[in-house]
């Protein structure tokens, strides 16, 4: 066959119900294939023939399938690669015909181990066509170059380098710390690299942690700081000294006469002069260290501060450009929002926020520019959400509301003496009362139905003239009559043809129910009790003189 295809590698996710995961290349064998399923964290791993899967259609041009015995789960990736073996197994006999067909086999398997090959290769790091590096080698063994870096050197070519830390921020216990990791210890300021990977327990400063072994000293700040204040004091206590040199040089020119008799103690003053000016020279060079610390610190502070920069992406380019990474904990100045801002190891935030637009609580919302603004935006206008000053309401202000004796004392109403208490629906003995629907009781117009709802009233009509309706009764649409026990009231039905049976629910006599039966008209009262409802009817009814 031609091999026009360099596919020599598929790829399917995984979704927990699907076994069967297709190739589209030809192998020679079942075992020409690597099956590796890739997790969602990133960890690969090669499945093994027969035990985890099956191959079919081995030698079919077009490829086949991979069947798991288990379905890989959601998240996984499923990766089929054809994996040659980098050997010839084709074996030409001497005066034989030429076999076209093996021949060709073989050429297939060379370009396909090509192909296999060509696809590593792919995934290597490469430098371009028109790049030159003149040495990839390099010969420091594996004990100098664990946990050390690639780099490369002045010339362009490979080199390992010095370790790489990434700054964790401040030290804290029980957190996991890679080897490399910085972090700071915010009891000294010193910042520490981690040697050994662990999760971190004790506490500050990390000197005397119980993981100090587990910590390497990367910025002494600490000792910087002591040093300056060491060398600051000591360069007080030498100009105290050279003014007392000078004051005693002074005396000694005052009393030349007397000289001769002061010649021992000038020289007590030289040698002690002597003394100051080494004292000065040492702390001269504790000044030096001192400055040497802080221009350590410094560097650090200028490889992770950017300075000014319109966006976030001009900022990374510039460190980019410089040879440097972007890690977290660095800093820029944003000059288009006139702000610092911080890299958080995924993103460029504000380093601060301004308080200039907030409300301070010792004004107590003095600082508010607009009373009335303030009061739309709260929904609290006056007269609809609030109420205005009212002279009146002031003095209900001054009234307790919460203990009723107290309240009725100091307005001088007494219920039943000065005041009556009032309801609307009551009916009164000393005025003459309008009989209102509410005291009546709503009548509820069944029309042809039986059913009899008690939480709509307790007064009803119907008209039945065909069928076999049941006589019913229910509160809120249910057969459960809890809610209505000790509700009476009356029906009016007009019966002019339906046959009509009772409910078990209902107790009805079954003189009254046969005549209910009759044509007619009929009122019917009733009682529950909770649970049923028993039912009294009258005699059919018949207009005056009929």
């Amino acid at each position: 066959m031609t091999v026009s295809s360099t596919t020599n590698k598929v790829s399917g996710s995984g979704n927990g119900t699907t076994t069967v995961f297709p190739y589209t290349f030809k192998i020679f064998a079942d075992g020409d294939l690597d099956v590796y399923i890739r997790s969602s964290t990133g960890t690969e791993t090669l499945k093994t023939l027969t035990t985890d899967y099956t191959v079919s259609n081995a030698g079919v041009d077009g490829g086949g399938n991979v069947t798991f015995g288990t379905a890989p789960a959601s998240g996984e990736t499923v990766v089929i690669q054809r994996k040659l073996a980098l050997t010839q197994g084709t074996d030409y006999v001497e005066n034989d015909p030429f076999p076209a067909e093996s021949h060709e086999e073989a050429l297939d398997r060379l370009t396909f181990i090509t192909q296999q090959m060509q696809e590593e290769i792919d995934r290597s790091i490469k430098a371009s066509v028109t790049n030159t590096i003149s040495s990839s080698e390099f010969t420091i063994a594996a004990a100098d170059r664990a946990n050390k870096i690639f780099a490369f050197d002045g010339s362009g070519d490979l080199s390992v380098t010095q370790e790489l830390g990434t700054y964790q921020g401040n030290w804290s216990a029980s957190t996991a710390y890679a080897a490399r990791d910085l972090v700071k210890d915010t009891s000294t300021n010193n910042i520490f690299l981690a040697n050994t990977a662990h999760t971190s327990s004790g506490s500050q400063p990390l000197t005397t942690n119980t993981d100090s072994a587990k910590w390497d000293l990367i910025v002494d700040a600490a000792s910087a700081s002591t040093s300056a204040t060491a060398a600051a004091d000591s360069a007080t206590t030498a100009e105290g000294h050279a003014d007392d040199a000078a004051a005693s040089a002074a005396t000694a020119s005052g009393h030349a006469t007397t000289a001769s008799g002061h010649a021992t103690t000038a020289a007590g003053h030289a040698t002690t002069a002597e003394g100051h000016k080494n004292d000065a020279e040492t702390a001269k060079t504790a000044a030096e260290s001192a400055r040497d610390a802080a221009l350590a610190a410094f560097d650090d502070f200028d490889d992770r501060y950017y300075g000014a920069h319109a966006s976030d992406s001009a900022a990374e380019t510039y460190v980019t450009g410089n040879g440097l990474t972007v890690d977290a904990g660095d800093l820029y100045f944003n000059t288009t929002d006139t702000v610092m801002k911080l890299y958080t190891g995924s993103a460029w935030v504000a380093a601060y926020v301004s308080g200039g637009s907030f409300l301070a609580a010792a004004n107590n919302l003095s600082d508010v520019s607009s009373a009335a603004t303030a009061r739309t935006n709260l929904g609290l206008a006056i007269g609809t959400n609030v109420q205005a000053y009212d002279a009146g309401l002031a003095y209900l202000d001054g009234l307790n509301f919460t203990d009723e004796s107290t309240f009725k004392a100091a307005v001088n109403l007494e219920i039943g003496t000065d005041v009556e208490a009032v309801d609307a629906d009551i009916l009164r003995a000393d005025t003459a009362d309008t009989i209102t629907a509410p005291m009546r009781g709503t009548i509820t117009d069944n029309t042809t139905s039986l059913t009899f709802d008690m939480i709509t009233t307790n007064n009803f009509k119907a008209a039945v003239s065909s069928g076999t309706p049941t006589l019913t009764f229910q509160y809120n649409s249910t057969s459960t009559l809890t809610n209505a026990e000790g509700q009476s009231g009356n029906i009016y039905l007009n019966n002019t043809g339906a046959t009509i049976s009772a409910d078990t629910a209902v107790f009805i006599s079954s003189a009254d129910l046969t005549t209910i039966n009759t044509a007619g008209k009929y009122w019917l009262s009733y009682f529950c009790d909770g649970t049923n409802v028993f039912v009294a009817v009258t005699p059919a009814l018949t207009s005056a003189g009929a």
